[in-house]
Order: C-alpha cells, then sequence, then structure tokens
C-alpha cells in the first residue's frame, strides 16, 4: 500500500454533519482507496499522526466517527476518500463500567476514551481473549460495525468482582450477566 502524508484536517473537511448528530452512515460510503496515511491507535487508546499523539479529544472523536473496519484492516472514511490506518489491537478502549440491576436482569454500560456509551448484550457481546503464551486475559467489547474496544484493566477487575459461577457445556465458568446474556469472562 502507498503511503500517503496529507493533513489529517483535510480529511475532516471532506465529514458531513457535524457534533451532536450521531455517526455518520459510513458503512454505506464506498469511496476509492487513496493510500495509508501515518496515523496509529495505540493499544492504550492514544491516537497518533506522524509519529505524535493527538492531543485535542473532539478532533480523536471526530476520526473514530468516522472509522471502519474491512476485513482486517482499518480506514477512516468520508464520502469521497478512504484513507488506510494502523490499529495496535482494538481501536477504541473501555474506560468506565456502571452497573443497573443485579443477576440475570443487571446490566453493564461501558464508556470509551471517545466517550461511546454500550450496554453489553446480544448486539455488544463481550469476550475474553487469552494470551497463547502467558495466559492473560484480554477482554473485549463489541462497539459497533466491526470495531471492539479493549476493556481496561481496572475495568475487567470490576467485572471479576460482579462475577458468578454458572455451568457451560458441563464445566464451571465465572461470568457476568448483562442485557439477559451471560458472558464467561473465565474458567473455574
Amino acid at each position: 500500500m502507498s503511503e500517503r502524508r496529507g493533513n489529517p484536517g483535510d480529511l475532516l473537511a471532506r465529514i458531513p454533519g457535524g457534533e451532536g448528530k450521531g455517526l455518520p452512515p459510513v458503512h454505506l460510503w464506498n469511496p476509492p482507496f487513496c493510500g495509508d496515511i501515518d496515523m496509529r491507535i495505540a493499544r492504550d487508546g492514544t491516537w497518533y499522526y506522524l509519529g505524535s499523539p493527538i492531543g485535542r479529544k473532539p478532533m480523536v472523536k471526530l476520526f473514530s466517527s468516522v472509522l471502519r473496519k474491512d476485513g482486517e484492516d482499518y480506514f477512516l472514511v468520508t464520502p469521497v476518500e478512504k484513507v488506510g490506518i494502523r490499529v495496535d489491537d482494538a481501536p477504541f478502549v473501555a474506560v468506565t463500567l456502571s452497573v443497573d440491576g443485579e443477576g440475570e436482569r443487571q446490566r453493564l454500560r461501558f464508556a470509551t476514551l471517545v466517550d461511546d456509551e454500550v450496554v453489553a448484550g446480544p448486539e455488544h457481546p463481550l469476550r475474553v481473549e487469552l494470551d497463547p503464551l502467558t495466559g492473560e486475559p484480554s477482554p473485549y467489547l463489541h462497539v459497533r460495525a466491526n470495531l471492539d474496544a479493549l476493556v481496561h484493566r481496572n475495568v475487567f477487575y470490576q467485572l471479576v468482582e460482579l462475577a458468578v459461577e454458572r455451568e457451560m457445556a458441563g464445566q464451571q465458568w465465572l461470568g457476568v450477566w448483562s442485557d439477559g446474556e451471560f458472558f464467561p469472562i473465565g474458567q473455574l
């Protein structure tokens, strides 16, 4: 892929709408691919452009609103252009958790660094992947259209405190309930 070093402001000028109008319909846009830009989302959720962190949260939120994943690749998409970016792990990080209710009626609401709010449930499943070498868990939450959030370690500890035991396929699991779904987070 070619690398393009355009100004992200050029891309921003092509995003229709504005703040407070919901997310743009990036899944409907099919513009031509214009190359890769030197933009990266680190595992901790920090966005970088040309190797420097993007310090303005409103700009990061705007970029995140036009983020799309096609296959294994990530793009910023407007109606007229599509540029590739790098994502180290997941494009979002879930940094807070609030709990409504108890037991099977419990609802777990997560907020990301870019202020997306998601209730774990059938449309937003929670999963835990284990590192094959270390066995360290990496929990993820589906946010939207092929885009996940890595659940921050402190939030994962909150989930562990909420966990209950349940038998699944003849084995005992620890997991959490949210929006009527049981999400296993670790085998006993």
